[in-house]
């Protein structure tokens, strides 16, 4: 991940791009995406002033569970990891977790686990359950499916009930299909609702990775590709536009090849009026498509990390994964000022620089800008620092950075929320000039560089969890305002950030709900 050189002579980029609600982050994510598509002067579609009903009214959809009986997955994955050291990892093909003779006809299934299972329940937070990556409000919008072969292949895995749902197949899982479902987060997020889903397939990709990665099952990606359409009608959808295009992970040489290109299934005309901002998201994404060829699912843990003071193995590492906390069931999260060690920094860089799988995404990940402002490090100047060549530079010394960052954050201290950005040790941002990332990668750059986001910002989350921290991914910062604290370009967009800081003990119970 290194800073981005002009492919061509940038043309302008408004120095405040237009929203309706001044610098509103939702509101400013499909200018950028029409700015990037060559749109210099990008205004407001009509459906921004659309009102909505508030986020915390949103009833989610009913899951697509389908038909067929429900198969439990095998039990025991938290012991297999709990035997594994962090941050060791099995060495070779088959090797799996420690050794620990697991069959393999079962290994598939604990790296689901690993990274999908349900690790806890906070009676004090308002948004419940919580897994080993993060998801805003915890609504998981991923979805995933898993392929056993037959004229039925998919199942529906509901990590809730440690189960398969669906027809039985006749043989072991070969892949696994990753799709979001947009309307499984509140209207009142809009066009957002599909950099989100982007952003979390990313999460969602690299926990997948590491699970089948601590199992010893080597796996290949393909993006959407020429098939998407054909894939997502397989999954049995009733309402197909809900759903983004699918990645498939795969591990079974076997495995169908793209069958070719297939018909689209357009959204109905009534949803440009019902909800324009679904109708136009899901064009986007329809455009997200890739050559669809498989590639090698490349290491997502950083090689060479040293031992944890904190975190003795792979499970306490999954438990420990947090985004802050608050006591009484209020909003936001909370933290302490205190010195962290410089191990903390250069472990975040390590796992922020490992790149996702596949040409597609590298080449996106590359064009991702990594910014940190540090507060108490130790051996490192307070201020703004570059990430550039594995390691984090100094840009500008500024004792203020954080307390200023803070300011320009839209959930501020409140009686109902607490904003613990001015204690953070690290604040993570990651940005994109999105007319450059079109001009190099095209409208898929777009999808390729959110879910590089999140592929980074997951190893940040883990790397936090390894040195005592918590990790909160955001995208809330004003953005006009931010920029300029960070030293960005004008035609440069946040595409995540993380508040990394030093949990406050709130003394609310976490219910172990581990398998």
């Amino acid at each position: 991940m290194t800073p981005t050189t002009p492919l061509r002579t940038r043309r302008p980029c408004p120095v405040d791009l237009p929203g309706p609600e001044g610098d509103n982050p939702i509101a400013r994510e499909p200018l950028w995406y029409a700015y990037g598509a060559g749109d210099d002067r990008p205004e407001p579609p009509p459906w921004t002033w659309t009102p909505q009903a508030p986020p915390d009214t949103h009833v989610a959809p009913a899951p697509p569970t389908g038909a067929g009986a429900r198969t439990v997955l095998p039990l025991g994955t938290t012991g297999l990891l709990s035997a594994l050291p962090y941050p060791d990892v099995p060495a070779g093909a088959g090797a799996g977790v420690a050794g620990a003779g697991v069959a393999d006809c079962e290994r598939w299934a604990h790296a689901l686990t690993t990274a999908f299972g349900p690790q806890r329940r906070e009676p004090e937070n308002p948004y419940n359950d919580h897994r080993p990556y993060a998801s805003a409000r915890c609504l998981f919008p991923v979805d995933a499916f898993v392929d056993g072969g037959g004229p039925r292949p998919w199942r529906l895995l509901q990590p809730d009930l440690h189960a398969l749902t669906g027809a039985a197949t006749p043989g072991p899982a070969r892949r696994i299909a990753l799709t979001g479902r947009y309307t499984a987060i509140p209207a009142a997020y809009q066009w957002f609702r599909g950099s989100l889903v982007a952003i979390e397939l990313g999460m969602v990709l690299r926990a997948l990775g590491i699970g089948l990665e601590l199992f010893g099952l080597p796996a290949r990606l393909r993006l959407p590709g020429p098939d998407a359409h054909r894939l997502l009608a397989e999954l049995g959808f009733e309402r197909p536009w809900e759903w983004s295009l699918p990645l498939t992970v795969e591990w079974d040489a076997a495995t169908p090849a793209a069958a070719g290109r297939a018909d689209v299934v357009p959204p109905p005309a009534a949803l440009a009026a019902s909800d324009p901002a679904l109708d136009d998201l899901v064009r986007v994404n329809r455009a997200q498509v890739y050559d669809g060829l498989p590639h090698p699912l490349t290491s997502a843990i950083p090689a060479g990390l040293p031992r944890s003071a904190v975190v003795p193995d792979w499970a306490e590492l999954l438990w420990r994964r947090h985004s802050g906390r608050m006591p009484r069931a209020l909003h936001g999260m909370t933290g302490r000022r205190r010195r962290v060690p410089s191990e903390a920094l250069e472990s975040a860089v390590r796992w922020l620089s490992v790149p996702p799988p596949g040409p597609d995404l590298a080449a996106a990940f590359e064009s991702v800008r990594v910014t940190v402002v540090t507060q108490g490090v130790t051996g490192t100047a307070d201020g703004v620092h570059r990430v550039d060549g594995g390691a984090a530079r100094l840009v500008r010394a500024d004792a203020s950075a954080a307390g200023r960052l803070e300011e320009r954050y839209g959930y501020g201290v409140s009686p109902v929320n607490g904003c613990g950005i001015r204690n953070a040790p690290m604040s993570v941002f990651l940005s994109v000039r999105p007319r450059e990332l079109f001009d190099r990668l095209g409208p898929a750059g777009w999808g390729a560089a959110q879910h590089a986001a999140g592929w980074a910002v997951h190893g940040l989350c883990l790397s936090a969890a390894a040195s005592g921290l918590f990790a909160r991914p955001v995208r809330a910062f004003k953005e006009i305002p931010t920029q300029r604290v960070l030293g960005l370009e004008e035609d440069e967009t946040i595409v995540l950030s993380a508040v990394v800081g030093v949990p406050k003990e709130t003394g609310g119970a976490l219910l172990d709900l581990r398998r």
